[in-house]
């Protein structure tokens, strides 16, 4: 077959055909041909592209539409909620912990502080088998950090095992040198585990996924000293006793945050980050003296230990303006390692414990009866051996004759039915008198707050004048019957020494905030208890207790200053059995009693070994720590001698009346 202008022209000896004259591909057979009724031959004829080339543009075009569509909505109806879902990945935010502030005494002594420490971290992905190409990462990783960190491997292990975390804490407030412990393993771990992937190994690092955060630790620089009043902090740095919790808003400040791209557990430095800086918290500067403390820390500790008693608290008081220059505790605890301390003693006795007072509260009694001008320190008061009262029969700590006292006799002799027949004086009955010692116990402070605002302080207890026993009627005026705790012991008598007015006892003298700006505390309120008249004769009968020969305290002299004070010593009430069981010796006083300063309280719970009489083992105390706060503060000697109040009196002629009026015996109501 051969072309000729556009035709197909047949070759010789072969079918006729002609080609379309629209150039189709349709083959044609000759109309003689057919009317033979041979068979036509099958002709072929090409389709066009047109239709095709057309589908597949719109094939084209619809895909390429449904990619726009999801491009614009990707990039711009749901930008917002995909850049958020993509941040939430791949931003982390922590927060960043505010510097607590410091705890000093009134010198700027540090007492508690905070140093640089490690929280330990990991993300748990890194601990999978996928990630870290060990089967059992997190047990491994546990082994060897268990004895470092000091907890227990299977805790670990748990922590690196959670799911669906790329954070959990390990340990917190760790040291710089456990840290550089953990560091000194990964490195080893990372280099096993580079050389293990040049062998063509697996590479496995089990350490990979540990990492640290700036942290800080609680530290008390001195240990155990002042630990009643201070506290301690928690694991996670908060105040959960003492100053440390009541004062925790103060010094733990405000978290920062911060906000930052991360990949595998690491921060992208060049992906930006946002930060919100933590504010400092603010530093308190306490009334407590670090060195009169330390003294009077040991003196109670020692004696605790020689008499082997239950436990002892001293307190040291300025007397002019209420602030607590020590308040001691034996036994204490180490806020540094909780983990040795006893439950029993982790908290501050000297507020918390109440207890009955004994005889140091006789000076309440004699306050009251000066006071209400029912009596004078020469007041003759004859002392029978016994006296009976209610359903009672009352005796002194030893059997003696028949004693002629003054009413300063009385309170230097620690008379009990001398003091029982001295407040009988102070209502035409009973009940009434009864009345009147109960506005003077009050207004001294006994059974209410101190104004410390101490976590777990305790008032003490003083019932109503009309609930009490008819035992205790007489048994309150001579400290029985009643209960107190060291604190408002010690401000009965720091309130005798400020003429008469009682200021409400301090601990914080004032704040630091960051700015480095000092704010002092509120002035203390001050109330008047008695007149400055009472408050003085007071403090020259308190002088007989220790300078007389025939006082109970004559071992709390000290040289070259007139001392005034009160020994106690009364029944103990066991706390496990609510019975009376033991004895509470304590002493109180304060020095130089011509111009007072300084007042010391001492008190020993359940003595066991040696003497339990208040004088003898406290009275010592008070001494040696009364001495050192003195030398301390440079309180200069005394330049009078005491008044020298008579003790006793000759009762010559039973007929001669007294000048003065005369307690007599009230009969029961």
């Amino acid at each position: 077959m051969t072309f000729r202008d556009g035709r197909r022209v047949p070759r010789p000896g072969g079918e006729r055909a002609r080609v379309d004259a629209r150039g189709g591909d349709r083959p044609r057979v000759d109309a003689g041909r057919r009317s033979g009724g041979a068979r036509a031959p099958h002709t072929i004829r090409l389709g066009s592209p047109k239709p095709r080339l057309r589908l597949v543009g719109v094939g084209l075009t619809l895909v390429m539409l449904a990619f726009v569509v999801r491009l614009l909505q990707v990039q711009a109806v749901d930008a917002s909620a995909y850049s958020a879902k993509a941040s939430e990945n791949r931003f982390t935010s922590y927060t960043l912990a505010a510097e607590r502030g410091e705890i000093t005494d009134r010198k700027g002594v540090a007492l508690a502080t905070s140093v640089d420490a490690y929280d330990i971290t990991a993300d748990p992905k890194m601990f999978t088998p996928q990630e870290s190409k060990a089967p059992d990462a997190p047990e491994q990783a546990a082994a060897l950090l268990a004895p470092i960190l000091g907890t227990d491997a299977g805790e670990l292990a748990g922590k690196l095992r959670t799911k669906n975390s790329r954070y959990v804490i390990l340990a917190r407030r760790q040291t710089p040198q456990v840290w550089n412990q953990i560091k000194d393993l990964k490195r080893v771990f990372a280099e096993k585990a580079a050389a293990d992937k040049r062998a063509n190994g697996p590479g496995a690092n089990v350490l990979a996924g540990v990492f640290n955060e700036d942290s800080s630790k609680r530290v008390y620089p001195n240990g155990d000293l002042a630990a009643g009043i201070l506290g301690y902090v928690n694991a996670e740095g908060r105040g959960a006793g003492g100053l440390e919790s009541a004062l925790d808003k103060k010094l733990s400040g405000k978290d920062g945050e911060i906000t930052y791209a991360q990949s595998g557990g690491r921060r992208v430095p060049t992906a930006g980050s946002s930060e919100k800086p933590a504010v400092p918290g603010e530093d308190v500067e306490l009334t407590i003296d670090r060195d009169i403390q330390w003294a009077a820390q040991s003196a109670i500790a020692e004696q605790v230990r020689k008499s082997e008693a239950d436990r002892g608290y001293v307190i040291v008081q300025d007397t002019r303006t209420g602030e607590v220059l020590a308040m001691a505790n034996a036994p204490g605890f180490d806020p540094n390692d909780l983990s040795k301390a006893s439950s029993a003693a982790m908290g501050n006795a000297a507020l918390q414990d109440v207890y009955e007072p004994g005889s140091t509260a006789k000076v309440i009694s004699m306050a009251a009866v000066l006071e209400e001008k029912k009596a004078t320190p020469e007041t003759h008061v004859e002392v029978p051996n016994r006296l009976h009262r209610g359903d009672r029969l009352f005796k002194d700590d030893v059997d003696h004759p028949t004693w002629y006292l003054t009413l300063n006799g009385v309170l230097a002799k620690s008379s009990n039915i001398g003091t029982i027949l001295a407040t009988g004086q102070l209502g035409a009955t009973q009940p009434e008198a009864n009345r009147v010692l109960y506005s003077y116990l009050t207004r001294f402070g006994i059974g209410q707050p101190t104004g410390l605002n101490y976590p777990g302080e305790s008032r003490g207890l003083l019932a109503r004048p009309e609930s009490w026993s008819t035992s205790q009627q007489y048994t309150i005026p001579f400290g029985q019957g009643l209960s107190l705790n060291a604190m408002q012991a010690a401000s009965v008598y720091s309130t005798i020494a400020n003429g008469g007015v009682r200021i409400e006892p301090t601990l914080v003298r004032g704040t630091k905030g960051p700015d480095g700006r000092f704010t002092p505390a509120p002035a203390p309120e001050q109330t008047r208890v008695i007149s400055k008249e009472t408050a003085h004769t007071l403090s020259e009968m308190l002088e007989s207790v220790v300078d007389d020969q025939e006082g109970t305290g004559t071992k709390a002299k000290i040289p070259g200053y007139r001392v005034g004070g009160k020994t106690g010593t009364s029944n103990r009430v066991d706390p496990a059995t609510g019975r009376y069981k033991g004895y509470t010796a304590s002493f109180a006083g304060f020095a130089p009693a011509d111009n007072p300063r300084i007042t010391v309280y001492c008190a020993i719970q359940n003595p066991t070994k040696g003497s339990y009489f208040g004088g003898q083992i406290c009275g010592p105390i008070y001494k040696k720590v009364m001495e050192f706060a003195l030398k301390t503060l440079q309180v200069a000697p005394s330049g009078s001698a005491p008044a020298g109040l008579p003790v006793t009196y000759d009762a010559g002629p039973p007929a001669a009346p007294p000048t003065a009026p005369q307690p007599s015996p009230q009969p029961a109501p």
